[in-house]
């Protein structure tokens, strides 16, 4: 695991420097302490730095940025190819000489040898960018699920790229503004979109894409691989063999990510996932396992540590605990915005920072966490509320002519409003605008919302919200072979809330410590399978939440772990914003340049503080997303 960044110049006359590479380079050192590297092509039209993260190869030899012997290829690389030994014998094969056992000089040459074409042939996770030095190319890819970050910016002939966004804030021509329309997504979602950043041009990747730069400067991107195939018909398994087949995939997925040199281990709550991510990679040790978990001093009710001690018991692991409060968390609030990169309001982050610094401290390099179960399996709470109003009201309403409709429309606003029911109203919104239901389960401020927070002047914004996620709804329903609400629910969560929040906050934290976290519920070949299995298997009627999951363990896992209510892994934002952080969080949202920019109605973020701080509403999580925001306008544009 690694940083990399990087610069193309489209001018007749680069002006690349190793001293811009080094300071794009140095500013991601906690990517990569364990070497660092610069390389400025013959002609100075490009230039790529790397941090390194010894993970396979601990030799000089995988010092990276790395060329083919020609000189043509030039790669810097951050992720992990599991598969990289078999591609190495196909590559070998073919005439392909190594000078190390990298998964770095595999992907150089599968690249050389197949183009494009070779990301289909990698399983692991990835954002890459390599070099053609005779074509004056420039190819980026992102791995299909979006584990990986990668951050661009294409302004005045200059390309400029990096794992992280500070990194091209580093070069002298970026300048900071902020993007109010991805603001209000941010607002909305708890993250931006899937292709747009915070900062006023700076892009992502999406998940699943490739960039080419061509030597005229055109930029094309491609989407190489969805969790989704067009009309692809559905699995024809029974339950049995569903659940046989998932667990075999999994199976698998856990063995290949426990490739590696270096010291690893498991996050461990002590619900289904992480524990089955513990189950089975006991089954394939011969040596206890290293397993970390968090909790909170004094707030025993988001606490999951008796479930992971029993885990550890039950498995004998090397079981390692932090417990934090309030005054652990609020000193290092700026330090994990700079860490984010763009704010991410989950504040799960905040946990996770300590879980991370915990497990490096301890040795361990390489961890494994249990994200994307809950995505394909029907985990989460809202999608099983949302599936319910799916097939009850919503359809129900619909049924309703367009006139009746909007006349419920009218009259509900005010009342929904006065009563502070903004979910509630955006439902029948979005029924009346035919918006697409479900916009996933980290809606904190719909427009209805947005429209008061905002001035007159940036209300227009409060829409941006709507447009996106009509987006990934329609990106949905265009490949599904007939209506699944459930197969839709699974998509958008993988194309949005998956990769841009849960997985970002995952990478930048673990990274912030130097810590490899592997995700082996992400493995493509997985993801794909579940993508078919039709909803009557899926979530037949009566049954639970993960209800094919939880039955594949039951042979792993006492019923106590695997049955027993879902508590989710979250951070007491409405304890701390009534207690010790109100008046910090008051006078940062009332009296920093975020507040005094105008953009916000101050009136309205003083409501929203007094009913929270009164108990009338729980305004805990919304009021956390906007101290992250002023924080993070403080930290990068002030």
């Amino acid at each position: 695991m690694c940083g990399i960044a990087g610069i193309v110049e489209i001018s007749p006359n680069p002006s690349i420097t190793e001293f811009t590479l080094r300071s794009m380079s140095d500013v991601i050192k906690h990517r990569g302490p364990d070497d660092e590297g610069q390389w400025i092509s013959p002609n100075r039209k490009c230039g790529l730095a790397f941090r390194r993260l010894s993970i396979i190869d601990l030799s000089p030899a995988g010092h990276q940025p790395m060329t083919t012997a020609d000189g043509r290829f030039t790669i810097v690389f951050n992720g992990e190819i599991y598969n990289h030994a078999i591609l190495r014998k196909d590559l070998e094969e073919r005439g392909y000489v190594y000078h190390s056992k990298t998964d770095t000089e595999t992907i150089l040459y599968g690249y050389r040898e197949y183009g494009q074409a070779f990301l289909s042939k990698m399983i692991g996770m990835w954002g890459l960018a390599i070099w053609d030095n005779d074509r004056n190319e420039l190819f980026c890819a992102r791995d299909r699920v979006g584990i990986k970050p990668l951050y661009y910016s294409y302004q005045g002939g200059k390309f400029i790229f990096g794992s992280e966004i500070k990194s091209i804030l580093q070069h002298p021509s970026i300048s900071r503004e902020m993007n109010i329309e991805e603001m209000t997504n941010y607002l909305s979602f708890s993250m931006t979109s899937e292709h747009s950043t915070l900062f006023q041009g700076i892009d992502k990747l999406p998940a699943g894409h490739f960039l080419r730069l061509k030597s005229d400067g055109t930029i094309t991107t491609e989407r190489y691989w969805s969790p989704l195939k067009p009309n692809t018909p559905y699995s024809t398994l029974s339950e049995a063999d569903t659940i046989s087949e998932v667990m075999r995939l999994l199976r698998q997925a856990v063995k290949d990510r426990m490739m590696s040199d270096v010291p690893f281990g498991v996050f461990l709550s002590g619900g289904v996932d992480s524990s089955t991510n513990v189950a089975l990679m006991a089954e394939l040790m011969d040596r206890p396992i290293d397993t970390y978990s968090v909790g909170f001093k004094e707030l025993e009710k988001y606490n999951e540590m008796e479930y992971a001690r029993t885990v550890a018991g039950i498995f004998k692991t090397n079981h390692h605990e932090i417990l934090i409060d309030d005054r652990d968390a609020l000193p290092v609030l700026e330090e994990l915005v700079w860490h984010e990169d763009e704010p991410n309001g989950d504040p799960v982050c905040i946990p996770l920072y300590f879980l991370s610094k915990l497990t490096r401290e301890s040795g361990t390099t390489v961890i494994q966490v249990g994200e994307g179960s809950d995505e394909q399996f029907v985990g989460y709470p809202w999608m099983d509320r949302e599936l319910k109003f799916y097939n009850s009201y919503w359809k129900t309403f619909n049924s309703l002519p367009k006139f009746l409709q909007k006349g419920i429309y009218a009259a509900a606003k005010p009342v929904f409003q006065s009563r502070g029911q903004y979910l509630a109203l955006d439902y029948i919104r979005r029924a009346v605008e035919g918006n697409a239901l479900y916009w996933g389960g980290a809606v904190d401020l719909t427009p209805s919302y947005l429209e008061k927070l905002l001035t007159p002047n940036y209300q227009k914004y409060s829409r941006s919200p709507v447009a996106m996620a009509n987006r990934l709804n329609r990106a949905a329903t265009c490949k599904q072979s007939q209506e699944d609400f459930i197969q839709q629910m699974a998509f958008v969560e993988l194309s949005h809330r998956l990769p841009e929040l849960l997985l970002m906050r995952v990478d930048k934290m673990t990274m912030a410590h130097s810590l490899e976290a592997r995700v082996p519920f992400l493995d493509h070949r997985l993801v794909e399978f579940t993508m078919t299995i039709p909803a009557h298997i899926k979530r037949p009627p009566g049954s639970t939440t993960k209800h094919l999951l939880k039955k594949g363990v039951e042979p792993l896992l006492p019923n106590d772990i695997i049955y027993r209510k879902k508590q989710g892994f979250a951070a007491p934002m409405a304890e701390w914003l009534r207690g010790s952080w109100y008046q910090f969080a008051e006078e940062i949202l009332l009296n920093s340049d975020l507040a005094k920019s105008g953009i916000f109605n101050i009136d309205f973020i003083q409501h929203m503080l007094h009913i929270h701080k009164t108990g009338k509403k729980n305004m805990g999580k919304p009021l956390y997303s906007l101290l992250n925001l002023a924080l993070w306008h403080k930290r990068f544009l002030e």
